[in-house]
């Protein structure tokens, strides 16, 4: 038997360059694109990110994301991309990027009075 790994956590997958996959005997499963997958709730407004897999393309992305991550029947809606098509700011970008809502007091709701009768804010 090959190498054997626990890619994301999901259980032993079987690894190497002589794992066939299904209709594609020269490619491996370490060869699949890696999906970020997002679950809606049946309780949530937003698509929350729940984890990642591996999957040889998007239809069988959203099969293994349901399979995989909405065993409890919790989830409404399932979005998968892949994980090469995410552009993320850089954490060092922070200051640059997010300096401009500063200087925007009225976004932020600190120099409104709030009336004694409202309760709760």
């Amino acid at each position: 038997m090959g190498d054997v790994t626990a890619e994301g956590g999901h259980g032993a997958v079987p690894t190497g360059p002589g794992v066939p996959v299904a209709d594609q005997p020269a490619v491996s499963k370490r060869d699949w694109p890696l999906y970020e997958v997002f679950v809606r709730g049946k309780r949530g407004l937003n698509h929350v990110h729940v984890g990642s897999l591996h999957a040889p393309d998007d239809e069988m992305a959203v099969h293994a994301a349901r399979d995989l991550y909405t065993r409890r029947n919790e989830g409404v809606s399932i979005w998968v991309v892949q994980a090469g098509d995410i552009t993320a700011s850089s954490p060092d970008e922070k200051d640059p990027l997010f300096a401009p809502s500063g200087d925007k007091v009225y976004r932020h709701p600190t120099f409104y009075e709030i009336p004694e009768n409202v309760p709760h804010m």
